[in-house]
């Protein structure tokens, strides 16, 4: 008999045996020596929680409201593309099983499953669009008014990939995708290569006009996700976004950027709440997103852990993977005597090495 999960690594590690090793290469790499990628966990070993003692915390509150919607905790599932290699049911397990728990789903360009399924399986649930602009606008047009029909809530821009990092495990794989993994919501082909589409495709232009230029086509609110500095932060505030997302792309994009947890504290403090600022990048336990949370951040997004329990089990394996997010932060804010997240301060946390 199978011992059941209970931490995210135990997922991992039934993932990575269900996985072909170039899907699983695919989903676990990152840009050239992997060092960022590396960063981004051991980050969150530096951290030290300090306990408030004979606080009565039991049954912490969890909710927090992101953009005017009241979410069941302060996580939330990071754009992910093709989960559809990781299941046949892909996406759609992911949302079902998410909005089951009350937690929000953005969704890539390069879902598998189509945006009008997703929004319908969220059942009320947030649900965000990942968007990558083309060097054709008007297939980001197209794709943006599919998912604001759908009822897909906000638009979250990547900024840091005007192309895609060279990951080598892709180069070594010369990995492709198989025949019947395809974007379900963009039009067209030459999809198997997402490296070589990405370099025909992606706007490597790209630069802040892009925000009015969303604004223009839709009046969805708009986050910025990439962000790992405070004059960065401030253009985007300046710009007018309605929320960032501190992020280095899972340590795929650019090898040597600092880990996403270092670059947290000088961007909320730059931010200042002018508005929500999200993080994602190595979050593998509950404790991890309580001090992304001391350290500014409004919510945590999670993202290769969700495709580990789909691997693993499907739509009970995402939904294995949220439980034990939401259990071990519920453990981790009681006996640090967090009653909500409103008492979550910086002091809670202390790193064993300067930054």
């Amino acid at each position: 008999m199978e011992t059941p999960a209970l931490t995210l690594q135990d997922y991992r590690r039934l993932a990575q045996g269900r996985m072909e090793r170039p899907v699983w290469d695919f989903f676990e790499g990152g840009a050239g020596e992997e060092h960022t990628l590396a960063a981004n966990e051991r980050a969150f070993d530096r951290v030290r929680l300090r306990p408030t003692v004979l606080r009565p915390a039991a049954g912490p509150d969890t909710t927090c409201k992101i953009l005017g919607r009241t979410w069941a905790a302060p996580i939330g599932v990071a754009p992910m593309a093709f989960h559809t290699l990781a299941h046949p049911d892909g996406e759609l397990a992911t949302v079902r099983a998410a909005a089951a728990r009350g937690i929000p789903v953005t969704i890539s360009t390069f879902a598998g499953r189509a945006c009008e399924e997703l929004a319908a399986a969220a059942d009320g649930a947030p649900l965000w669009l990942q968007l990558y602009c083309f060097r054709d606008r008007s297939v980001t047009r197209r794709l943006i008014e599919r998912a604001e029909r759908a009822g897909v809530e906000a638009l979250v821009l990547t900024v840091d990939a005007p192309r895609l990092g060279r990951r080598l495990r892709d180069v070594r794989n010369d990995f492709r995708l198989p025949p019947h993994v395809v974007p379900a919501n963009l039009d067209g082909g030459g999809f198997s290569s997402p490296a070589a589409h990405a370099r025909a495709e992606l706007d490597p232009s790209l630069d802040w006009s892009a925000v009015p230029w969303l604004r223009s086509v839709s009046s969805l609110p708009i986050l910025v996700k990439g962000i790992l500095t405070a004059p960065d932060a401030l253009r985007a505030v300046e710009a007018g976004v309605d929320g960032i997302i501190v992020s280095n792309h899972g340590g795929r994009q650019l090898d040597g950027v600092p880990a996403t947890l270092e670059a947290l504290p000088e961007i909320t403090a730059a931010v200042r709440s002018a508005c929500p600022v999200l993080i994602d990048g190595g979050i593998r336990r509950g404790r991890d997103v309580l001090a992304c949370l001391a350290l500014g951040a409004d919510a945590a997004l999670v993202g290769r852990p969700v495709l580990h329990g789909l691997a693993a089990d499907g739509e009970d394996g995402v939904g294995g993977v949220l439980d034990i997010l939401l259990e071990e932060l519920e453990d981790a804010m009681t006996l640090t005597g967090t009653r909500s997240l409103a008492d979550i301060l910086p002091d809670l946390v202390r790193t064993r090495a300067p930054w």
